[in-house]
């Protein structure tokens, strides 16, 4: 006999329903927005105080893309990079120097870089436009022959003064950096039969721009605002262009923004240029790269529109 069994009786095929999902309710900060509304209102008063001041701001867009204007500013930008490579270039052979047994060397690298750190910058610039003093002429041979005075013209002073001061602090930097490489790596490099200039170019250097890249991008913009002192040798740059335009336009103040003005773009294109060639020289050390600007701002954005939309749909 068989017996018929009515599947319809007995439990439902359906799975067991889940947990029921939690609503995250994100904390409150009173003290992110009460500190945010008093940054706010300190702003707002600066930007009041200014806008009610005796100042033509008018000017300053009128004068900001002028021929003169822009001369200065190429002209700044060319005495940095120069004097970046002399510091650079200079940096390096001095932190070598100062790392060798040689006792010779390395007292001379010592004393330059204790000379040049110890005097101001401005000190240096005015001694190199002066030195017609002590050198009445410059005789290089069948080469060069002149007066001090005519060998010695403002372009040049800006570039010895500021470029042989910023390779005594280079070469403090490239040490620090060279010192960071284990010496397991230049003494496997001297078993493996390389020479010690070949180690420093191929195994010691190329480890060491980890740490001597992000100091040298500050020692850039430093150098960029630094070209405002050689205004007292006679040199066209931004600053000295600005201050002469101020005096015959009868806007001295308003020239001077324009300069701050400038000085802020080109240190802000620099900050840019500094930020990738220090993700660059960070690949063989950090296992993830850092977001890029562009992958910030689209972080931020992503994060706020998910949270706009969480919002709504509580």
């Amino acid at each position: 006999m068989t017996v018929d069994i009515d599947k319809t009786d007995g439990p439902a095929d359906t799975p067991p329903a889940g947990p029921e999902a939690i609503k995250a309710i994100p904390v409150r900060h009173y003290g992110r927005y009460l500190s945010a509304v008093i940054a706010l209102a300190l702003l707002g008063g600066v930007i009041y105080a200014f806008s009610q001041g005796r100042i033509n701001w008018g000017a300053i867009p009128d004068y900001f893309f002028n021929d003169r204007i822009l001369s200065g500013v190429g002209n700044t930008i060319l005495l940095t990079v120069l004097c970046m490579l002399i510091g650079v270039v200079g940096g390096i052979l001095l932190a070598v120097m100062r790392l060798s047994k040689n006792p010779v060397t390395s007292s001379i690298a010592w004393f330059y870089i204790w000379f040049f750190r110890g005097t101001p910058v401005l000190v240096q610039l005015i001694v190199w436009f002066n030195l017609g003093l002590v050198f009445e002429y410059i005789n290089l041979g069948p080469f060069y022959k002149d007066e001090w005075s005519q060998f010695m013209t403002p372009f040049l002073t800006a570039l010895l003064g500021l470029g042989l001061n910023e390779a005594a602090y280079m070469a403090e930097i490239c040490r620090a950096g060279l010192l960071s490489v284990d010496e397991g790596q230049t003494e496997a490099s001297h078993a493996l039969g390389m020479s010690h200039g070949k180690t420093l170019r191929r195994i010691v250097v190329p480890q060491a721009m980890r740490v001597i890249v992000p100091p040298t991008g500050n020692e850039v913009i430093n150098m960029l605002k630094t070209t405002s002192l050689v205004s007292v040798v006679q040199y066209s740059e931004l600053l000295r262009v600005a201050q002469d335009i101020g005096q015959t336009s009868g806007a001295p103040a308003e020239m001077l923004f324009l300069a701050a003005a400038w000085y802020l773009v080109l240190t802000s294109v620099f900050s840019v240029g500094q930020y990738y060639l220090e993700r660059y020289y960070a690949r063989g050390s950090s296992r993830t790269l850092p977001d890029t600007p562009f992958q910030k701002i689209r972080a931020n954005v992503l994060s706020l529109s998910n949270r706009q939309s969480a919002g709504g749909a509580a």
